[in-house]
């Protein structure tokens, strides 16, 4: 493997790069903070039987926050549950509390459990609901019928 090597580096040095990153995140946390207060917004709801996927916009379509069943740590057939859904809402609202919304959009789209649980978790969680969509995909046509069975 080798001898490794090891940089010193002086308490300047280290002051100057703690003191950078501090400035980057603070331009990066700051920029948000100070430009997304909005108070009307669009939630979008994905619910299949594999998973729930909620995404927050402002009204131009900026995403301001979202979450998954996935990323909270459900696992498996427990991801489309009703109560995944619900934990999925809270785990949002708690980002988009940061950002001030409080007047919201629905569209749902998909047919999982999650749906109407989603949605009461968030009027639950003290957002003005203006409106509901349902945006489910419909196939017009559907897939090519199998070729007839020859015996």
């Amino acid at each position: 493997m080798g001898k490794k090597k090891i940089i010193k580096k002086t308490e300047e040095e280290v002051l100057k790069e703690s003191e950078a990153l501090e400035k980057s995140i603070e331009k990066a946390s700051g920029k948000v903070a100070a430009a997304k207060k909005i108070a009307r917004g669009i939630i979008f709801i994905k619910a299949s039987y594999n998973n729930t996927v909620i995404t927050a916009t402002d009204s131009g379509g900026d995403v301001l926050g979202w979450s998954t069943a996935g990323s909270l740590g459900f696992s498996g057939p427990k991801k489309a549950t009703p109560f995944a859904a619900s934990k999925v809402v809270a785990a949002l609202a708690e980002k988009l509390k940061k950002v001030g919304l409080s007047d919201i959009d629905i569209i749902v789209k998909g047919v999982g459990a999650g749906r109407d649980s989603a949605i009461r978790s968030l009027a639950n969680q003290g957002f003005n609901i203006l409106s509901i969509k349902d945006a489910t995909p419909i196939p017009h046509n559907g897939p090519r019928p199998p070729k007839v069975r020859r015996v």
